[in-house]
């Protein structure tokens, strides 16, 4: 009796552990949301203000605010390009790590820019002007070079993986079809020589050569067993069904 006692005991502990363990996990991501959300609504909403000074405001303010704002909107345009194709394509890991770097320096960049914002100094920002444009200019290049050599090597494979299915494609298609490139023998002769009816024919088909040649009897099918070909009609229950297809009418009757 005191061990089963003991085994209930100790499932009840383990049973109560793995709920806690469940409900914090469940909490941290539900926090970890949370920041993403939060982080999320700030960036959109610098971004929107950063966007009424570069049309509400001249001068020092406004060209600061158009540097934050090109220098905001590479960077994230590139860490979402690395980021996801990094996931299809490894190779992009190094071009990641040379971004993480590139980051250092943005953020970096972009902290004094929100700095001098704040600024009244606005004679002594303005003879800083040439040299955060430069740095920026530097900066945004970078980050550009990175994002569109990665869309580049994105689209050259997918280009070339369309080039390949459409070759083969068009072998099966050749193959599906290779009863429309049958040949009539001319002088309707077989091969030996003999005098053919009109329906003798010469397959183009490379399995055809040199014993794909007979007569049509009368109901429409080669004397040569080994000449005709069956065609088996797909299953419509094994079909696929893709987005593009329309669904087939059902017949009505008047």
């Amino acid at each position: 009796m005191e061990a089963v006692i003991l085994i209930l005991g100790l499932l009840v502990v383990a049973f109560v552990a793995l709920g806690i363990y469940v409900s914090v996990k469940l909490i941290r991501a539900a926090s970890r949301g949370v920041d993403r959300t939060i982080t999320q609504a700030r960036r959109a909403v610098e971004d929107t203000t950063l966007r009424a000074k570069t049309y509400g405001q001249v001068g020092v303010a406004g060209e600061l605010a158009q540097l934050r704002l090109s220098l905001r909107t590479s960077m994230r345009a590139t860490q979402e390009a690395l980021q996801t194709g990094v996931t299809e394509d490894a190779s992009l890991s190094e071009s990641l790590g040379l971004f993480q770097r590139l980051s250092v320096h943005g953020r970096e960049l972009d902290d004094e820019l929100k700095r001098l914002e704040r600024e009244p100094d606005k004679k002594t920002v303005a003879s800083l002007l040439p040299s955060l444009k430069k740095r920026t200019g530097e900066i945004t290049r970078s980050a550009d070079s990175l994002r569109w050599a990665a869309r580049d090597r994105a689209r050259q494979f997918a280009d070339d993986d369309l080039a390949a299915l459409n070759e083969q494609i068009d072998v099966e298609a050749g193959a599906l079809r290779h009863w429309t490139t049958e040949e009539p023998v001319p002088g309707g002769q077989d091969p030996t020589g003999a005098p053919g009816a009109p329906g003798t024919f010469r397959s183009a088909h490379p399995q055809g050569q040199g014993q794909g040649q007979g007569q049509w009897n009368g109901n429409g099918l080669s004397g040569d067993a080994g000449v005709a070909e069956a065609i088996t009609a797909a299953d419509p229950r094994q079909q696929t069904t893709y987005p593009w297809q329309k669904s087939a009418r059902p017949e009505t009757t008047n």
